[in-house]
């Protein structure tokens, strides 16, 4: 396994070849929302690339639940859109998810040179740095989902910051951390996608520091990605 001195902060169009410990970020929303999920009793989540995969798998697997976004907004044929909210609502006891959105996911599917691959957020912050410092001595590399050409995904980096402050020993505040959230541009943008898509509420759930105790390991098996609840 790849152990690196410092840790990396990179976008989800930077992994070819970053192997060791690899932490996908997206905390406003999708992997806020897969913590709601597994905390509701979901059994497993599946992350896809594709809309139409995301439904297409749905539609193999008895009972489960295709939840997700395209351009912040729940796309056709899917149950529920990628809101932490909405999903802490259903009922999702014993039923699969398949989870499709336009950054996080992407990021998971991206990484494919990982030895151990977790996805994150504000609300598994501690569960997420005990189990990359499980993993080995050296640094992760953290994928910043939302970060792009002309988007800084302030979120989602100071939620990676914070994960390895956690992870390093370093001095850390949650109220500082989640009020910081809430001011951020994405915390803004998030409200922009409308009834139906998001809940006023998602901003506050996802700065909910350390409500689960569990890290999210990605795990693939064939062609297949599925977070599991660890710790």
């Amino acid at each position: 396994m790849t152990q690196r001195a410092e840790p990396q902060y990179l976008s989800r169009f930077e992994l070819d070849g970053v192997a060791g410990v690899v932490v996908v970020v997206d905390v406003l929303r999708a992997f806020t929302t897969a913590a709601y999920a597994l905390g509701g009793g979901a059994s497993a989540i599946h992350l896809v690339r594709g809309l139409d995969e995301a439904v297409d798998l749905g539609r193999t697997i008895p009972g489960s639940v295709v939840v997700g976004e395209d351009h912040g907004r729940k796309p056709p044929h899917y149950d529920l859109p990628n809101s932490p909210w909405f999903v802490s609502r259903a009922d999702l006891a014993g039923r699969e998810v398949v989870l499709r959105t336009g950054s996080g996911t992407q990021g998971v599917v991206a990484a494919l040179d990982a030895d151990r691959l977790f996805a994150a957020g504000l609300v598994n912050a501690s569960a997420t740095a005990h189990a990359v410092a499980m993993s080995g001595p050296g640094a992760p590399a953290y994928v910043l989902s939302g970060w792009l050409p002309d988007w800084a995904a302030d979120d989602d980096r100071l939620t990676a910051e914070h994960i390895e402050a956690l992870r390093t020993g370093a001095p850390v505040d949650d109220a500082e951390v989640a009020e910081a959230l809430k001011g951020t541009p994405e915390a803004f943008r998030t409200l922009e996608a409308g009834e139906g898509n998001m809940d006023p509420r998602d901003v506050d759930l996802a700065a909910d520091v350390d409500r689960f105790d569990f890290a999210m390991e990605v795990v693939r098996v064939g062609e297949r990605l599925t977070i599991h609840a660890v710790g």
